[in-house]
């Protein structure tokens, strides 16, 4: 919400929206910034969109709406590829905040499913210089296959990519997911010689701790808030922190791709990173993301 400043006057739309979380946010968020009850029922009724597929998330993002004040009148049950988009669209959607579902592309057949086939389709539904962000795994920024590169190819064609925030790896704590979040603006073809933000955030400052799981260090908003200052212009970083940088669909849209570190790496770092690595694959395989390590045939595919 803070990373494209949701406000009350916003129309938000999250097209997976699974039990509601991200809209019981955003609703929160304009609701703080509403000086009258007319303002605060007009968000609840008119301001917040959420397409779920499946009918159990569906019901408990109903309810749990219902429960936080209301707001479900703009629920559906539907499916994001076949929903009537212009329909959407007319509703005047500004925002859209989106955590689409992982591991769901497993063959060719089913590539459609990718998580940048999702940001696609969901910023056909934004009015031009409406806003997304979306939290991935950080291979849909990849690009791995022939397809997702085309998928990011024709995103550029019509929609800027702004910001890819690179995430703590333990941001999904015992799912195994390294994700990043990607923040576009919509209807605005990609220039050429914009220069994208690109942000390494993955000292956030939350730990693991044994029995407990991730927790604030102490460190957590001070350093939230300092990234949100380095990407309003507020404050300066090293690029050991952000990089800005022109892009292309065949790029690796993440800091690790453009980040030139000219400090060699101690035995340690280098031990670490191979860990590292090794983790990566073993979760991305158990999840049934085999596929990302695996030739596909000529060098193109």
């Amino acid at each position: 919400c803070d990373l494209i400043d949701v406000h009350k006057q916003d129309v938000v739309l999250d097209p997976a929206c699974g039990t509601g979380s991200f809209l019981i946010a955003a609703m929160n968020k304009m609701i703080d910034q509403c000086d009258t009850e007319k303002e605060i029922n007009n968000v609840k009724k008119h301001q917040l969109y959420g397409i779920e597929l499946q009918q159990k998330l569906f019901t408990i993002a109903t309810t749990n709406m219902i429960l936080r004040g209301d707001g479900k009148s703009n629920l559906r049950r539907d499916d994001l590829f076949h929903v009537d988009k212009e329909e959407i669209k007319e509703a005047g959607v500004s925002k859209v905040l989106i955590n689409p579902p992982y591991s769901q592309a497993k063959t060719k057949d089913l590539h459609y499913l990718s998580e940048i086939n999702f940001i696609k389709e969901s910023l056909e539904m934004i009015n031009i210089g409406g806003k997304l962000c979306a939290i991935i795994p950080q291979s849909t920024m990849v690009g791995k296959t022939k397809e997702d590169r085309e998928k990011k190819r024709l995103i550029l064609e019509k929609h800027s990519l702004e910001t890819v925030i690179t995430l703590n790896k333990d941001t999904f704590h015992g799912i195994g997911t390294n994700p990043c979040i990607a923040v576009f603006t919509a209807g605005v073809p990609h220039n050429e010689k914009k220069r994208v933000n690109f942000v390494n955030f993955s000292d956030d400052g939350y730990v693991v701790r044994k029995h407990i799981g991730l927790v604030g260090d102490g460190t957590e908003k001070s350093k939230k808030e300092f990234l949100l200052d380095v990407l309003n212009g507020y404050e300066d970083a090293d690029t050991s922190f952000i990089v800005k940088s022109t892009i292309t669909p065949e790029d690796e849209w993440l800091h690790s791709f453009y980040y030139f570190n000219d400090t060699p790496p101690t035995m340690e770092e280098f031990k670490q990173t191979m860990a590292d690595y090794l983790t990566f694959e073993f979760d991305m395989r158990s999840h049934g993301r085999g596929y990302l390590f695996e030739e596909y045939g000529d060098k193109d595919e």
